[in-house]
This record gives structure tokens, sequence and C-alpha cells, in this order.
């Protein structure tokens, strides 16, 4: 009954919180003398601070209307080129000058692990100036009804191809943080079938392909407690009157909670300081802080049956590195990969991804050719650092740019100069 009781909380204090919300307006309206005080705006900040608390965070918009080409600005679309029940396929569309030449085409699988696709905002905008980029936009569970069927590992394994068939020859797949693992068992899977549609590269960003190396506080946690232990304590069902009314699931708010608590303090101090921008009519800062917490707080249910199977695979019984990891009973076999490119990326600080755990894909896949297998380290950053702000900008991205322009198949067997990119190290 959690579930139903959090929903029910939920739904009392809207009130309150309406109540609030008209306050912080009253207080912030520039007719009200009161407004201009120290203490107008205290109580303005205070209304805000208590209805942002207690809110529901919508699925953020990627917002991405246009980019910048050498050419000058063009407009970019956002179209739904495939679609399941649980995920659309988002091709951002360019319109593109018809003299200008193709760019490398991009699967990037966003982590289904919390919060929407859209946390790969940068990720895609830093990218659409060179690139076709395609991105999963993964469906909260809690919004797709029962009647839709399950959605587990292998499920998400089978998404994987079929949008890799769907997008067709050459393209470049990139995982960022959980679907590494998932991504690297379908290219395996596709590779040994003889798969004509195989990636020509893959990009591993912080994923966690053997957490038995430099173990963070979530594999710590994984390894603490049995499988039981989580089908018993996070996963319940989806109350009604909510679409996925009875699915199992691993709530999001829940998963939130796990993510405050890694950093409470931080957060904490974070909302304080958010308060003193407000009484300090510091515009830019408050909205900066509104603008993270905005994407931050806005998460999704996981479907049950793929959280378990994740947390046992990936997390318990490290399946995946020791070549056990199984997928509608065929071992997945990660020495077939021979002809798709591979480059690793890792943060430096990473501490939901240790140093190493991405890294592993490259012992694992022995048979990839020294010159189409690269690692790189990004000195100086967290998790988030490794797909997002100024580094990813200015030091990551390029490398997965020209690593994919390098390995394209029209240019398989050339002999290119490597492109000189300055710092991190690599490998």
């Amino acid at each position: 009954m959690f579930y139903q009781m959090y929903e029910f909380n939920h739904a009392a204090i809207a009130p309150m919180r309406a109540y609030a919300d008209a306050m912080r307006l009253t207080f912030r309206n520039p007719i009200n003398p009161i407004s201009h005080t120290p203490i107008g705006r205290a109580m303005g900040a205070g209304f805000e601070l208590f209805e942002r608390t207690t809110r529901r965070y919508g699925k953020p918009a990627f917002g991405l209307d246009e980019t910048k080409l050498d050419s000058g600005t063009v407009s970019v679309h956002e179209k739904t080129v495939w679609s399941r029940p649980f995920c659309n396929l988002i091709h951002f569309e360019r319109s593109l000058p018809a003299n200008h030449r193709p760019d490398p085409k991009i699967l990037v699988v966003a982590p289904m692990s919390g919060h929407y696709a859209t946390l790969l905002r940068g990720t895609v905008e830093t990218l659409l100036p060179n690139a076709e980029v395609y991105v999963t936009d993964w469906t909260d569970a809690r919004m797709v009804p029962v009647t839709d069927g399950k959605f587990d590992l292998d499920d998400y394994i089978d998404y994987v191809i079929s949008m890799l068939h769907a997008l067709g020859p050459d393209t470049h797949v990139m995982a960022v943080c959980q679907p590494a693992v998932p991504v690297l068992a379908a290219v395996a899977l596709m590779e040994e079938d003889g798969d004509a549609f195989a990636p020509s590269t893959m990009t591993l960003m912080g994923g966690p392909i053997d957490t038995r190396i430099s173990p963070t506080g979530v594999n710590e946690l994984a390894q603490a407690k049995p499988i039981e232990w989580f089908e018993e304590n996070v996963t319940m069902q989806v109350p009604w009157p909510l679409p996925g009314f009875s699915r199992q699931v691993y709530p999001g708010f829940l998963q939130l909670s796990g993510f405050m608590t890694m950093n409470l303090d931080r957060h904490m101090i974070a909302q304080k300081d958010f308060y003193q921008h407000l009484v300090k009519n510091d515009g830019d800062s408050a909205e900066r802080h509104r603008d993270f917490y905005d994407e931050y707080l806005a998460v999704m249910d996981m479907t049950a049956e793929f959280y378990l199977q994740t947390v046992d695979t990936v997390f318990i019984k490290h399946s995946l590195p020791k070549g056990e990891m199984m997928y509608r009973g065929r071992k997945i076999d990660t020495k077939a990969i021979r002809n798709v490119a591979l480059l690793t990326v890792e943060g430096e600080n990473d501490d939901i991804s240790g140093a190493g755990q991405t890294e592993a894909a490259q012992t694992i896949c022995p048979n990839i050719p020294d010159d189409m297998r690269h690692h790189y380290v990004q000195p100086d950053v967290g998790h988030y650092g490794v797909f997002n702000g100024s580094r990813f900008r200015a030091e990551i991205a390029p490398r997965i740019l020209d690593f994919a322009r390098t390995h394209a198949q029209e240019n398989r067997g050339k002999k290119t100069a490597p492109k000189v990119i300055k710092g991190g190290r690599s490998s």
C-alpha cells in the first residue's frame, strides 16, 4: 500500500500547494508594494520553496529547436521514427542545406534508471551540429497498461536490435551509463548472427560492465542484499487510476529518494542557497537552480522485472564479464564482436560507475582489432560530466565524433591521420 499512500498524500496536500503557489505570485507581483521589501521577498521565497518541494515534476521537454552549423543556424524538429509501448525513438531532424556533407548517424541509448531521456539534452545539443542524432525516449512504466505486456532486460536488448535495424547500416551506437550492458549484449548477438545492421562503432560511457572493479556505494548495496530483498522492499504495484494500474514497478519516487540521500547535504545546501537567492532577488542564480532541479526531480517508474533482472545480472552475479549472461536461453558471447569498433569513456571521479568498470569492455571483447578500439579517461569529472558539461563539449564529444567518422563503413581500410584533441588520458 506504500505507493497508494504516496499518491494519497500527494493529492491531500494539493490544496496547500495551490495556496502556496497563489501566495508566491502575490508576494512576487511587482504591483504589490510588499514584494519590494525584504519581508515580502522572504515570504515569496518561502512559499515558492514549499510549492517546489511538494510538487510532482512532469517530463521535461528537450526544447532543442535549432542548432548551429558551419553554414549558419538551422531549425531542428523532433520526429518519432520508431515506437513500442515502452520506448519511442526520436530523431532530431535538422533542416540541412542541399550541399551539406552527410554526418555520422548516432543512436544515443539513454539510461532507463529513473530519469527521463531529457537528462541527455546537453549530450544531444553538443552532437547535433555534427551528427544525425537519434535518442531512445523511454516511457514511464506507470503510464503503460498491463495489457501491453512485460518489459525486462531481454526485451531491452530486443528493442536495441530492432532500433538498429530500423536505422539501417553504418549506424553508430552510444550507450550512456546503464545501457552499456544491454547494448554490448545486443551487439554481441548481432555479430554472432552475422547481422548486416550491426553498428559500425559502439561507444560505452560510464557504464557498469564489470562492477567488481572499483565498486561504488551503488555496487556495494547490491552486493549486501539478496535479490529477494529488492523484490520485497522496492517493487510495488501502480495504484488506480493510473494507466499502468496493477503493473509491478520500481517507483520513480523511491529511486529519487535514493539519488537524494547519496548527496543529501549537497541538496539541503542547494535549497538553502535557492531561498537566499530569492530573498536577495538574484534572479540568474535562482533560475539556474530551477533549471537543474526541474530536470533532476522529474523521475519515471521502471518495470519490476527489468529492474530486478538488471540488479541480479549486472550487480550481483556479474554475468556479462564472467561470460555467463543469458538472453532468452542463449549465452551472450562478447568474443564474437570483431567488426564493430569500440570506444570506452570514463570519468576520473565517477562515483556511480567506478574507474575501470567501463574499460572492462575492452577486455571481454578481445577479438576487436587494436586499431578499432580506444579507451579514454576524462580527468576531473564525475558521472554526469562524462556526458554533459564543458569538458564533455570540449574534450569527449570531439573524440566520439572523430571515432565515428574514422570507423564509418566508407572509411574502413583507409589510412587516416588521427585528429589531435587535447586533454585526458587515452589508451
